[in-house]
């Protein structure tokens, strides 16, 4: 599934409310001397601030921004560089948004809409990459998949059958609890509304409602409260509320529902050999699908047209691969996903999903080491847990047992906020001393979306493009580097913190370097300082 964040808060607020009513190399010298002493930024970022932070500099705007414009300015300039291809596996991509026509891979050798195969790859009419789910939209998760299959010889059947009832619980606890909270909104805002005979009133004026009715008194009550909030008007909580319903019933219709069958292609999902399914179409079914052009307007979003946002690199091109419906994706379709883009020319790729059960695993590790011998280095997001992944498994990965990795063309990212201190790690990002390997920008990270729109959204599904976009910086700039190499460069080029950072739903607190591999935050700064004097050796 997507590892992005969605806006699902109210159901934790509704129970709530119910019961209570840099040196001569270029490399900034760290940690004392320029970052643990920089500047908490106590004022709120401006809107531009917000809509552009991943790409500010650390130590000029006391923003933890991966330094991109500054690269720009001082370091790119206007040298163009080589021309990456970035394969985005993830749900659907809309190719004709304004800020990401013009960067689209283009396969030359298959002859547009002939209905051929006209490159023998097995994929027919594969021009801007391929839709390996076709028409397939919702889908369920991995472990009730497991559980409907029977298979109680998997060793790990018992645990989804603990999982499956714990979520289905507590996702139909959240269900009656928001219901019961709509219910009591609506009646209250009508209650209220027709004594003032007025819809849109302020919370003054509601305060200010002399009555003995005990009924009206406690709908003045609710509305008052939740005016308080972030909510210019009480229809402003109904829709959100409605909007949480509506992920909620997803997760019941869908995600956990065994009886629904979602997967629309002719395939074999546990044939790895029944391949040629799905087709040419990478596109968005419904606008809401939004996470794959988001996701590519970070990496790659036209830096020169006035329009929209300023991707990472500036000369990158999109290979767009939909692999993820509305729930968790199958192995299958990554593993086949992972080589067609190493074999289609690929240096990067992006995969902003995960899942903690992988009947295939092992098909997606031959796939990444079969992207390693296509130096194709993977970026991939650590997820939004908020717990550790050297604990609690987070598919797909680079370690097997005990940590050692299968490959060094793999590379996990955590998620930061825009704020510097102690909260600057996500909260929900997920962590990992062995496993996550560094953390970038994750929260309020605006971007494209389908239909020429734009807005934030929040994920390690964020922070991992941010990490593909300056991989594809570095290999664009200095393109005899390999993908170990430019992997390192990521993790050894990053700034160290030393800033205690509050982590996972406990907010426990640890130093980066007990987190993560490399102790770092990415820097695309000392990233291309790095790689031109690795370059110069």
């Amino acid at each position: 599934m997507n590892n992005c964040i969605k806006s699902f808060a109210l159901p934790f607020f509704a129970s709530v409310l119910l019961s209570s009513c840099g040196g001569s190399s270029g490399i900034i010298s760290t940690p004392a001397e320029n970052i643990d002493h920089s500047p908490l930024k106590v004022s709120p970022l401006t809107e531009n601030e917000l809509k552009t932070w991943s790409h500010l500099d650390l130590v000029k705007d006391t923003i933890p921004g991966m330094s991109v414009e500054k690269a720009y300015s001082d370091i790119i300039k206007n040298k163009k560089g080589k021309t990456v291809i970035v394969a985005v596996i993830d749900s659907a991509t809309d190719i004709d948004h304004e800020d990401l026509d013009d960067v689209l891979w283009t396969n030359k050798d298959e002859i547009p809409n002939n209905g051929k195969d006209d490159d023998n790859n097995g994929y027919v009419d594969d021009i801007h990459g391929w839709n390996f789910i076709g028409d397939t939209y919702y889908e369920q998760l991995e472990y009730v998949r497991l559980l409907v299959s029977g298979d109680k010889q998997n060793p790990r059947y018992t645990e989804a059958g603990e999982k499956y009832n714990i979520e289905f619980q507590k996702y139909s606890q959240y269900k009656t609890q928001s219901s019961q909270l709509l219910q009591q909104v609506v009646d209250a805002d009508n209650a209220v509304s027709k004594f003032l005979k007025k819809k849109d009133y302020t919370k003054e004026e509601a305060s200010a409602i002399k009555t003995e009715d005990k009924a009206l008194q406690e709908s003045i009550a609710l509305v008052g409260y939740i005016l308080s909030l972030d909510y210019d008007t009480v229809d402003a909580f109904k829709k959100a509320l409605e909007k949480d319903l509506i992920t909620i019933n997803t997760r019941l219709d869908y995600h956990l529902n065994k009886n629904f069958k979602g997967r629309k292609t002719s395939d074999d999902s546990n044939d790895l050999s029944d391949v040629g399914y799905g087709n040419n179409n990478p596109r968005p079914t419904i606008k809401t699908e939004s996470h794959g052009t988001h996701v590519s307007g970070i990496i790659l979003a036209e830096r020169d047209n006035n329009k929209g946002v300023k991707g990472v690199a500036n000369n990158a091109k999109l290979m767009a691969i939909r692999t993820t419906p509305n729930g968790d994706e199958y192995d299958k379709d990554v593993a086949l996903a992972i080589r067609y883009a190493a074999d289609n020319g690929a240096k990067i790729i992006n995969m902003s999903f995960g899942k903690s059960f992988s009947p295939h695993s092992d098909w997606v590790r031959d796939a990444i080491v079969y992207a390693a011998t296509k130096d194709v280095l993977i970026v991939h997001g650590s997820g939004n847990d908020a717990h550790s992944v050297d604990v609690h498994v987070n598919f797909p990965n680079d370690v097997v047992g005990g940590g050692q990795e299968i490959a060094d063309n793999f590379i996990t990212v955590g998620a930061l906020t825009p704020r510097y201190g102690p909260s600057m790690v996500a909260d929900y990002s997920n962590f990992g001393k062995i496993s996550v390997d560094v953390f970038a920008p994750g929260s309020e990270i605006y971007s494209a979306t389908p239909e020429n729109e734009y807005e934030s959204q929040n994920g390690t599904s964020m922070s991992a493009p941010n990490v593909a976009g300056v991989a594809a910086l570095i290999r664009s700039q200095y393109p005899s580097l390999t993908a170990p190499q430019v992997k390192q460069i990521i993790m050894d080029s990053g700034l160290p913190i030393n800033t205690k950072v509050l982590v996972g739903e406990s907010r426990d607190i640890e130093n980066l370097k007990d987190i993560s591999k490399s102790g770092k935050i990415v820097n695309a700064y000392n990233a291309l300082i790095m790689a031109a004097q690795i370059t110069n050796q």
